[in-house]
């Protein structure tokens, strides 16, 4: 008969440590920077071009003579006292304006892809006219009426 090969077994500490150390890895592996997450970004977004706006009252202008909303498909975010804006240059005379705030878990969607607003916390896309293109977000951003009128777009919150 062979001695069976006995390696030192651990104490009831460690093994509670171990234990401790594998449930949290398992619970907080996963959302790591929102790693492997089903809900996770995935990766291939990009912030937003930056658009300069102004406020009066409650009306915020925002030009488009030049930057990411200077032709039609641009995409930018503006930030201003009044708050985060997303703006799509739709067409030559036509721009939608969106709240930047994401009805998932209130983020800031900060992030494009393609022609996508894209959550950098959780990846929920939102489409140009802000509808949800992909969750986990399931109501779409508040837009807001929007005017051109010589090169600049003015909406009212």
């Amino acid at each position: 008969m062979t001695e069976p090969n006995l390696e030192r077994i651990p104490t009831r500490r460690e093994f509670c440590a171990c234990c401790a150390r594998s449930a949290a890895l398992v619970a907080f592996g996963g959302a790591a920077a929102c790693g492997g997450s089903p809900t996770s970004p995935s990766g291939s977004s990009t912030p937003l071009a930056s658009a300069s706006g102004s406020v009066s009252g409650r009306t915020i202008s925002v030009s488009l003579a030049s930057g990411a909303l200077a032709t039609v498909g641009g995409l930018a975010i503006t930030q201003t006292s009044l708050g985060n804006f997303l703006l799509a240059r739709t067409g030559d005379g036509t721009v939608t304006a969106l709240t930047a705030i994401c009805t998932h878990e209130g983020c800031t969607v900060s992030n494009m892809s393609g022609s996508q607003f894209v959550c950098p916390c959780h990846g929920s896309t939102f489409n140009t006219s802000g509808g949800v293109a992909n969750g986990p977000a399931n109501r779409a951003l508040q837009q807001f009426p929007t005017q051109v009128a010589n090169g600049v777009v003015t909406f009212t919150v």
